[in-house]
C-alpha cells in the first residue's frame, strides 16, 4: 500500500523561489515601473503556497503526505524536503523500538495459574498501513502482544516431563513461536516484529511452594531411577565376572541373597556397615 510521494530538494525550490522573485520583478521593471507592486503581492502568495511543502525529514522517520483527505505517497528521505503544498503530513518513525509486557497471571495448558511477560522488538516497514489500517499502530502492538503471550501460556505447560513434548521453559522453541505468532497478528499494521522473547516466568505465589516441592520430588525420583539402573548393571557384571572367572558357584539362594547385599549398597542413601557371617547360609 505504501508509495513515494513526489518530493524534490528544499533548498532547490528557495532557490527556484528567489529567481522566479527577480524574474518577475526585472519583467515588471521592463514593461512599467508602477507594476513591480503587483509583481511583488503575486511573488508574495506564490511563496506562501510552496512554502507550506516544506518540510524536514528526520533519519529513521518518514512523513505520509495527504492532501485533502487522500492519500499521495509518503517521504522518507532524510533532510530538508519539498513535497504537494497545501498537504498535511503525519509523522511515522521507522526506528527499531521495543515493547515489554506486564506480568500477566494465566493458566498454562496444565490448569496451573503461572506469571509470564515478554518483550517484543518490532518497526513499521509500511508507513501507510501503519497510519490508516489501525487507529494508532503502537497500541495495538501493545495489545496484540498481550493477546499473543496470553495464548502461548495457555496453550504450553510450565513444565513438560515428555520429551516430545514444548514447555515454557523452552526458551528458543517458545521465542520462535511466540515471534511468529506475533508477526501474523501485526502484519496488519505493516510493521514487523524482529523478535519476541519471554522475559518473566514464575508459579503463581499461591501454588509456588507446592510447585517447588513438586520439582523436588520429580528430580528425586529421576535420581532414584538412575541409581537403580546403574545398581542393578553393576551387580550383573559382578555375577558374569564371577562365572566367567570361576571365582565361586552360587546357587539361586547365594545369588538372591549377594543380589540383595550388593542392591542395599549401592542405593543406600548412607554409608553401610560390613557384617561377616562366620556361619553357613543354610544353617
Amino acid at each position: 500500500m505504501e508509495r513515494r510521494a513526489l518530493r524534490v530538494n528544499g533548498f532547490a525550490v528557495l532557490a527556484g523561489l528567489v529567481v522566479l522573485g527577480i524574474a518577475l520583478a526585472l519583467a515588471a521593471q521592463a514593461a512599467h515601473p508602477a507594476l513591480l507592486p503587483y509583481a511583488a503581492i503575486l511573488w508574495g502568495i506564490i511563496a506562501m503556497i510552496v512554502a507550506t511543502g516544506f518540510v524536514v525529514i528526520n533519519p529513521n522517520e518518514a512523513k505520509v503526505v495527504q492532501f485533502l483527505g487522500r492519500y499521495i505517497g509518503s517521504v522518507n528521505d532524510a533532510g530538508f524536503q519539498w513535497v504537494p503544498p497545501l498537504t498535511s503530513r503525519r509523522r511515522i518513525t521507522l526506528r527499531v523500538r521495543n515493547f515489554e509486557t506486564a506480568k500477566l497471571k494465566v493458566n498454562d495448558a496444565n490448569g496451573n495459574p503461572v506469571e509470564i511477560a515478554a518483550v517484543v522488538v518490532y518497526k513499521v516497514i509500511d508507513t501507510a498501513t501503519a497510519a490508516f489500517s489501525v487507529d494508532d499502530y503502537e497500541n495495538y502492538v501493545a495489545i496484540q502482544s498481550e493477546a499473543a503471550v496470553r495464548h502461548l501460556a495457555t496453550t504450553h505447560p510450565y513444565d513438560n516431563h515428555e520429551e516430545d513434548g514444548t514447555s515454557l521453559r523452552d526458551g528458543a522453541e517458545v521465542a520462535a513461536e511466540l515471534t511468529t505468532e506475533l508477526s501474523e497478528r501485526t502484519q496488519l499494521a505493516g510493521v514487523q516484529v524482529l523478535e519476541a522473547r519471554i522475559t518473566h516466568l514464575a508459579y503463581a505465589p499461591e501454588i509456588a511452594q507446592a510447585m517447588l516441592v513438586r520439582q523436588q520430588a520429580t528430580q528425586v525420583v529421576a535420581a532414584r531411577t538412575q541409581i537403580v539402573a546403574g545398581a542393578v548393571g553393576m551387580v550383573q557384571l559382578a555375577l558374569n565376572r564371577l562365572a566367567e572367572e570361576g571365582v565361586v558357584e552360587l546357587d539361586e539362594e547365594r545369588k538372591a541373597q549377594m543380589v540383595s547385599n550388593l542392591l542395599v549398597v549401592l542405593c543406600g542413601d548412607r554409608a553401610t556397615q560390613p557384617v561377616v557371617n562366620a556361619g553357613s547360609l543354610y544353617a
